[in-house]
């Protein structure tokens, strides 16, 4: 071979050898290593050293480029005539192989890419060397300077216990192979011996005279001070590796050995710092050499300066005399230094390296070149190549055994590791600091945060993301694992008390036994709410559910009260299938359709409960009907006959058939499609007996009433009568100047003109109607509202003198405060519960079209499953509101305290008034 070739170039190669070296035995040296930073002849270099032939550049290849692969890579170069076969390891320690791996790595990596990036480097590092000794005779580490590494110690017992895990599997590859047993049980020819090579780069400096006698040329000392550093290196490294038990006394035991009575420590010379003064200097010692005597023996400064020029030069490899004239013993050249190990080898006298009292003969094979390639090619396919099927599972196992290179390699994970595990328990016990039996996610995440920052000030490396992540699992897992909270809140925005745990399907009962547990929902929540009528409160649990809040306790409560009381009922869904299923895919509208205040008029629609109004609508609105009146409704009449249009319109298809086959899970409002109807009503119309009834004197006598707030509000209304209809006057009599005038009839603005009817008024021409919104809190305090901001508060006798004008030409608050708080900084607020409505006995139609808005938009309006209600006459009707309003999307909670109330509202025209012409007679 004339120049040098990839191991697996070779291995894959039939060389054909010479018939006279074909039967001679095979020594292989391994070369690996560092080399120096600074610019200058690589480690390959010091193979044209050895076989006296230029086979590697001496400063590298030019045509190596930055693309070039980083990983590691075996050259080889076979000397047959010498029988010694060169194997030298490339690797991300030299300066080559380095600069590309920094080229290869992205900008944009992470600290912990990078550093995985570097490990897989150093862990094909050690594979390569694990091969190198698992295949060579010799090992030659190169370092490039005279300093010692002492992170080789540290290496070498990461390769010594990767090859005790490896030792198996390379059994396994090579059973097959011709060699020894010896060979295939201890999966190497030999230990190896490792020789070390140091570079001299210039910080040793030598005399002139090549002698250090502290001033005293006289005594000059036996060897000289490269000699002496390399008896000081082989002191020092042969402690190093006894004491970390790298060597020992059985060499068969160890990765590799070092002779005992031979030298193992080989300084290269530096290179002169005056190049030109080294020629003049060289020039001058061959003038000398000619003009003396051929056979007298050259000594002394001029024979030690001569042998480093030359060495420097043409890399010594003559004959030189042992002894100098003054006693110094002349240092050899590196191809004499390594050849005595070869010759050993190559002799077959192997390497007798134990020690101790019973060294124990070491095995020792010299194979063939065709042996050595089988098991070789086998060795390559296992621990690097991996290419063949065959090798393929063997390969696999081998890496997985990298694994124990961890603990000695990598020192900053190690570090790393520790700081991150020291720091987990202070994380932990920050986590679990202040902290309930049961807590809810919020919590969980606001201690998480917490021992994150603690762990971030004691965490350090590239373990800090996956101890994180460990501290994330942990901390999820104490949560999970009986301190998780259950997540669901009450519709009254109160969460649910109890550790998580499954509901109850129909039928089943609740077992605390089980893991989860089966219960229902609790908040520990209790308020006092009336019945549908409002004549009796009873306590209710804070519910969970709409059906729960707005349905099942109302019905509880009709079987001691108002179950027998006559009542409007509400469209229902009425199934037409056993499994009807809930409606999906809804479309909400635009919040800029279901927010606005106009909504109230885009849903006013055909009443189809028509059964319960006497008489034939006369659709006049009541401002035709009452003119000018501008004490009675104010703004609920527009003159502009809109009403009349929206009264007579027709109901859609959808609107008069419901589906049967979906209901609306739900409740109704202005965001959900049409045709589809709820299971159960959120609302309730019922009546509680006539119009007499209700004494304007005493209010409602209902419990929970606070005192003298339990009066309704009056609302006169002007009607027609039969004489003036007949007569066809247009102008309506509601006692202005230009009304028909009436006998006894008092003028407008004197004394008992406004308080209601007066003494000599016709008594149909005036109509009275009481209306009150009750609102109620939850301790069942109630109280009627003359107002958005005022309570209606009657003193003495008489009942409420303030109209009800107010309160119908407003929108009125879904939530007020309430005005008996309690001693809690939270305040309590009383929400609209019931609309009570006294309906005289006249011709008056009135209508009711609640529409409530409970929040800010684009919060949709919920309205009952039917607009536009006449109310029968003669009839205290109660209007019950529901608890709680829920959309698809969930609940519209109860407003917070720095919530404003005005966005949670009632919208006006919620009561409207028509006059009906009674049958003639």
């Amino acid at each position: 071979m004339t120049f040098a070739v990839s191991v697996g170039s070779l291995l894959q190669t039939d060389l054909v050898e010479d018939a006279v070296y074909r039967d001679d035995g095979l020594c292989v040296v391994g070369i690996f290593g560092k080399s120096a930073t600074q610019p200058g002849p690589p480690k390959e270099s010091l193979i044209n050293t050895l076989a006296d032939k230029h086979i590697f550049p001496l400063f590298g290849d030019p045509e190596d480029g930055g693309a070039a692969d980083c990983s590691s890579q075996i050259q080889a170069f076979y000397s047959q005539e010498n029988r010694v076969l060169y194997l030298v390891l490339s690797s991300v320690c030299d300066n080559r192989q380095l600069l590309r791996a920094c080229e290869s790595l992205s900008a944009g990596g992470g600290h912990s890419d990078a550093h995985e990036f570097w490990k897989g480097l150093d862990r094909q590092h050690c594979l390569h060397l694990l091969y190198l000794f698992s295949v060579c005779h010799v090992l030659l580490l190169v370092h490039p300077n005279q300093t010692f590494d002492v992170t080789y110690d540290r290496l070498f017992r990461a390769l010594d216990a990767l090859r005790q895990k490896a030792l198996p599997l390379i059994r396994a590859a090579i059973k097959d192979c011709p060699v020894s047993k010896e060979w295939k049980v201890n999966c190497r020819p030999c230990p190896p011996r490792l020789l070390f090579v140091f570079q001299m780069n210039g910080a040793l400096k030598v005399s002139a005279n090549g002698s250090e006698s502290g001033g005293n040329p006289d005594k000059p000392k036996k060897h000289s001070p490269r000699r002496r550093l390399q008896h000081a290196l082989e002191d020092q490294i042969y402690r190093i590796f006894r004491k970390s038990r790298v060597l020992t006394n059985q060499s068969s035991n160890c990765l590799f050995t070092v002779p005992a009575n031979q030298a193992f420590v080989y300084v290269i010379p530096g290179p002169d710092e005056d190049p030109v003064g080294a020629l003049l200097g060289h020039l001058r010692a061959n003038c000398t050499l000619r003009d003396q005597d051929a056979n007298a023996s050259i000594s002394g400064p001029r024979r030690y300066q001569q042998m480093r020029r030359s060495a420097r030069q043409s890399y010594l490899s003559g004959d030189f005399s042992g002894v100098s004239m003054g006693g110094q013993l002349v240092d050899c050249s590196l191809k004499e230094f390594l050849w005595q190990h070869v010759e050993l080898v190559l002799t077959k006298k192997g390497f007798d390296d134990s020690v101790g009292r019973n060294p124990q003969p070491s095995h020792f094979e010299l194979p063939t070149y065709s042996k050595w390639v089988q098991v070789a090619s086998r060795l390559h396919q296992v621990i690097i190549s991996n290419t063949e099927e065959e090798m393929a599972e063997l390969a696999v196992k081998v890496q997985s055994q990298l694994k124990v290179l961890e603990g000695f390699l990598d020192a900053d994970a190690k570090f790393s590791e520790n700081r991150c595990q020291k720091a987990l328990p202070l994380a932990h016990s920050a986590y679990q600091s202040n902290l309930p039996h049961n807590y809810t996610t919020t919590v969980h995440k606001n201690q998480l945060a917490q021992a994150l920052r603690v762990y971030s000030q004691h965490a350090r490396g590239v373990a800090f993301q996956r101890y994180a992540l460990q501290l994330h699992e942990d901390c999820y897992k104490f949560w999970s694992n009986g301190h998780q909270l259950c997540e669901e809140r009450s519709l009254t925005d109160q969460h649910c008390v109890h550790k998580f745990h499954l509901l109850p399907q129909p039928g089943e009962k609740s077992e605390m036994d089980r893991n989860p547990p089966i219960l229902n929902h609790n908040s520990r929540g209790r308020s006092t709410s009336s019945c549908n009528c409002g004549r009796k409160q009873a306590p209710r649990e804070d519910p969970f559910d709409i059906q729960a809040a707005n349905y099942d306790f109302y019905q509880t409560l009709e079987e001691k009260c108002c179950g027998k009381l006559e009542r409007i009922e509400f469209p229902v869904f009425q199934p037409s299938t056993p499994d009807p299923a809930p409606a999906c895919n809804q479309a909400p509208r635009p919040p800029s359709e279901v927010s606005g205040p106009g909504e109230a008029e885009r849903l006013k629609e055909a009443s189809t409960a028509q059964s319960h109004t006497p008489g034939d609508n006369t659709s006049l609105s009541l401002a035709l009907s009452l003119g000018q009146s501008t004490d009675s409704l104010g703004p609920y009449g527009d003159g502009d006959g809109t009403e009349a249009q929206v009264q007579h319109k027709r109901p859609s298809l959808v609107d008069r058939q419901p589906s049967t086959v979906e209901y609306l899970p739900g409740m109704l409002h202005s965001g959900c499609p049409k045709g589809l109807l709820p299971k159960f009503s959120s609302w309730s119309l019922v009546k509680l007996g006539p119009a007499k009834s209700y004494n304007c004197h005493t209010g409602l006598e209902h419990p929970g009433f606070l005192p003298g707030s339990s009066f309704l509000l009056p609302w006169d209304l002007v009607i027609r009568s039969r004489s003036e209809e007949e007569a066809g006057l247009p102008e309506p009599l509601d006692g202005g100047a230009s009304s028909w005038p009436a006998p006894n009839k008092a003028l407008v603005g004197k004394r008992g003109s406004t308080g209601g009817l007066g003494r000599s008024r016709r008594r149909d021409d005036v109509a009275r109607v009481f209306v009150g919104f009750e609102y109620e809190d939850s301790r069942g305090r109630r109280f009627l509202s003359s107002g958005p901001d005022k309570i209606v508060k009657v003193l003495g006798p008489g009942g409420a003198k303030e109209p009800a004008t107010r309160v119908l030409n407003t929108d009125m608050p879904l939530y007020i405060p309430s005005p008996a708080q309690g001693r809690g900084l939270k305040p309590h607020f009383a929400q609209l519960a019931r609309l009570f409505i006294v309906v005289p006995d006249a011709p008056l139609e009135i209508t009711i079209n609640p529409q409530v808005q409970p929040g800010p938009p684009p919060c949709p309006v919920f309205h009952p499953e039917q607009t536009e209600l006449v109310l029968p006459p003669d009839g205290l009707w109660v209007l019950r509101f529901p608890y709680s309003y829920v959309t698809e999307r969930g609940p519209c909670y109860p407003p917070k305290e720095n919530q404003p109330l005005t966005n949670y509202k009632v919208l006006r025209g919620i009561v409207r008034a028509t006059t009906a012409t009674p049958p003639p007679q």
